[in-house]
This record gives structure tokens, C-alpha cells and sequence, in this order.
């Protein structure tokens, strides 16, 4: 009896914290990440682009239950982040000078039922329809909110916007929010608690029925449920989200205009998360991540940084229609048999080949670019060229000609070798 007394009582309380390890154990981890990076990346510019990132991944995630949790495609998203946005920038100003005391810490709440509200209301409009037309009336409803907010210059401020000072509100424990970390960890709070609440809403049995008006409406309506309210409510907590980023990004530049509410913030979102991958829920983070990281860097570097952005996103969709979360999921089986070891070398026969087309390719842009200009000198990849010689033309055909050929034969070997790991 003492035998077995003793094993259950140092058994039971390792089995609790694999328990609590395996369920929130990444969840720490996270908040872990977002608490250490500032004094990783401890410079300006790293702050407000990991700033940005952490609104974007909330924006993103947003549009996910819509396209990736209920598969609805939806061209006017930027809605609810501008309106979120304009609700958050318009009530600080009311309640500039602290006379009231609601901390800045909330108003990210402010934009978020600016979006849960109209969320409500146009969706009672465009979830009546699913597919073809439920896009073509979100196009429609964004263009027509766009162009109101130019008309209505009291509220949105015309083509200048509304701007604000965060500074000028009620200061709780002496925080000012003037310094970007303090604003920094404000968004990776409430990026944070986002995350948490749309991945539980995934993991109810709400999100499962989304899943199932994705795949088979006909069916999840066969069975009695009304795949219009499921869209219906989908669309209101998506708009409910999307208001909060809207309010951050209000809070982060302190001021919002129209462009902030029209087709290319729109756009924008919907390259983020196809980009991270739409079947998975951190494939929208890792879009909201990257696609922000090559905002910010290529922008510096090359001015067309808009047409290699357009081309990544079309050979995510040819090459990888999962997107980067679905290129990482796809290891997994691998890694749990243990032969991941195996195939991972391969891969070089596919990266190497595709970088050095990607050299070719940009060559060849940067020089037609440099043409359409004036002069013909450049630098690329730190080497002096004149765009108007034959040789630097000749050696960019070859670069994107050979890897192209190289990249389609060694895709075509890394997935024979991939299926005979598995």
C-alpha cells in the first residue's frame, strides 16, 4: 500500500504541469517573445516596426475569420480598421487635456465596438450573399465608405485626416506614452489578448461551425443551422477586431486618414495573410510579420519595392497556395518520424537556383526602372553597371533563365525526395 501510495503522489503533480504546459506553454512563450524584444531590437526604427507588426498581425488575424475560418473573401476590410481608427483618433481629441479620467490604455476598446457596430450593420447587408457576391458588395461597400470619408470632413478630416497627441490624456502610474516602448508594449499587450481570444473563438463550437460553412454550406444547412447568421456573426467579430488594430494604429501615428479605410489598405490585409497562409492560424501572423518587415526595408532600398511585392505574393499562390505557415506545417510529418534530417539538405536544390533567378529577375527590373529615368548608371548588389550595355542585360537573362530552369528541376526532385521520406 506504501508502494502504491507513493506513486500517484509524485506522479500527479507532473502530469499537472505537462497538463498546463501543453495547453498554455506556447501562450507563455509568446508573451515572453513580446516582453523581450524591445531590448533585443532596442533601436527606433526597430520599435515602431515591431509597433506596426503587432497592429498588423491583430488586422490580419481579423480578416482570417473571415476568408480562413468562414471563407468569405472580402475586398472592403480596411472599413472597420478605419473606422475603428477615426472613432479611437476623434474621441482623444474630445477628451484632450485629461479632464476625464479614461486612460489611453482603453481606447484601443473605443475602435474595436466602432467595428463590432458597423460590423452589425453592413453585415446585415453583405452576408446575405456568400461567394462572388458577398466580394463584389464588400468592394462596394468599401469604395462607397472611402469616398464618404473625403465628403464628411468633420469627422474625417478630408484628404488631411484627423490628427491627435496621445500624450494629452489622463496619465495613469506616470505612464506619458510619449516614448515608443511604452506605446510598444501597450500594442503587444493588446496583440497579445487578441490572439487569445480569436484563437479561442477558433476552438469553440462556433469556429467549428464557420469551418463547416466554409467547406459545405449546403450540408451545414441540411443539418438545421442558418449559414447566413454564421456568416453574419463571423463578420461582425472579424469588424469588432479589425477596429481594435484600427485604434492602435490610431494611438501608434497619431493621426488616421481616408487612404487608411480604402482599396489598398484593404489590398494590403489580404496579401498579409494569403502571403502567411490562410488554412492555419499563425499563418496570418507570419504574413502581418514579413510583409511588414519588406514595407519597411524595401521600400529603402529599391523605389518599384511595390512590383517585387506584387510578384512575391503571385508565386506564393502558384508555388505555395498554403502560403509559409502551410511550407512549415508540411514538415511536421517529418519531424515526427525523425527523417526531417534526411530531406532538409534537398532543399537547397530548389533555394539556391530560385535565389539566383530572383538576382536575375531584379537585375533586369532595377535596369528598366533605371532607364525609365534619367541616366543609365546604377549600383546593384554593390557593383557599379550601366543599364544601356548589352552585358549587364545578357548576364541577367542568363542568372534568370538558368535558375528558372534549375529551380523547376530541383522542385520537381525535392518533392520526390519528400515523398520518399514519408
Amino acid at each position: 500500500m506504501s508502494g502504491t501510495a507513493e506513486i500517484p503522489v509524485s506522479a500527479q503533480p507532473s502530469t499537472g504541469r505537462r497538463s498546463f504546459m501543453a495547453g498554455y506553454g506556447t501562450w507563455i512563450v509568446v508573451a515572453a517573445v513580446i516582453v523581450a524584444l524591445p531590448h533585443i531590437f532596442d533601436s527606433g526604427l526597430a520599435l515602431s516596426m515591431m509597433s506596426v507588426m503587432g497592429t498588423m498581425i491583430i488586422f490580419a488575424l481579423s480578416y482570417n475569420m473571415l476568408l480562413g475560418q468562414t471563407g468569405l473573401l472580402s475586398f472592403g476590410h480596411a472599413v472597420f480598421f478605419g473606422i475603428g481608427g477615426f472613432f479611437t483618433v476623434n474621441l482623444m481629441n474630445w477628451l484632450a487635456g485629461g479632464e476625464v479620467p479614461m486612460p489611453l490604455m482603453v481606447f484601443p476598446l473605443v475602435g474595436g465596438l466602432a467595428g463590432l457596430v458597423f460590423g452589425i450593420v453592413l453585415g446585415a447587408i453583405a452576408t446575405r450573399r456568400a461567394g462572388t457576391a458577398f466580394a463584389m458588395i464588400t468592394l462596394g461597400i468599401g469604395e462607397l465608405v472611402a469616398s464618404s470619408a473625403l465628403i464628411l470632413r468633420t469627422f474625417f478630416g478630408g484628404e488631411e485626416g484627423i490628427s491627435t497627441d496621445r500624450t494629452d490624456l489622463i496619465q495613469p502610474f506616470g505612464i506619458t506614452f510619449g516614448p515608443q516602448i511604452e506605446v510598444y508594449y501597450l500594442i503587444g499587450a493588446w496583440c497579445f489578448v487578441s490572439m487569445a481570444a480569436m484563437y479561442a473563438i477558433t476552438r469553440t463550437p462556433f469556429g467549428r461551425i464557420c469551418n463547416a460553412v466554409r467547406e459545405n454550406p449546403q450540408r451545414v444547412s441540411f443539418i438545421g443551422y442558418n449559414t447566413q447568421t454564421v456568416r453574419f456573426v463571423s463578420f461582425s467579430l472579424s469588424g469588432l477586431f479589425a477596429g481594435v488594430a484600427g485604434g492602435l494604429a490610431a494611438i501608434n501615428f497619431e493621426i488616421m486618414n481616408s487612404m487608411q479605410m480604402g482599396a489598398a489598405e484593404s489590398g494590403a490585409v489580404i496579401l498579409m495573410t494569403y502571403i502567411g497562409g490562410i488554412g492555419n492560424f499563425t499563418g496570418p501572423i507570419i504574413g502581418a510579420i514579413l510583409v511588414t518587415y519588406l514595407q519597411f526595408t524595401l521600400s529603402d532600398i529599391t523605389p518599384v519595392w511595390q512590383l517585387y511585392f506584387g510578384l512575391f505574393f503571385i508565386a506564393i499562390v502558384m508555388f505555395a497556395p498554403n502560403g509559409i505557415a502551410g511550407i512549415l506545417m508540411a514538415q511536421e510529418p517529418l519531424i515526427r518520424i525523425g527523417r526531417f534530417h534526411r530531406v532538409a539538405p534537398s532543399y537547397l536544390l530548389a533555394i539556391l537556383p530560385a535565389l539566383v533567378a530572383l538576382a536575375g529577375f531584379s537585375l533586369m527590373v532595377e535596369m528598366t526602372y533605371r532607364l525609365s529615368v534619367r541616366g543609365s548608371a546604377m549600383i546593384f548588389l554593390y557593383m557599379n553597371m550601366d543599364a544601356r550595355s548589352p552585358l549587364p542585360w545578357l548576364i541577367a537573362i542568363v542568372l534568370f533563365a538558368g535558375g528558372g530552369w534549375l529551380f523547376l528541376l530541383g522542385a520537381r526532385k525535392v518533392g520526390q525526395i519528400y515523398g520518399e521520406a514519408l
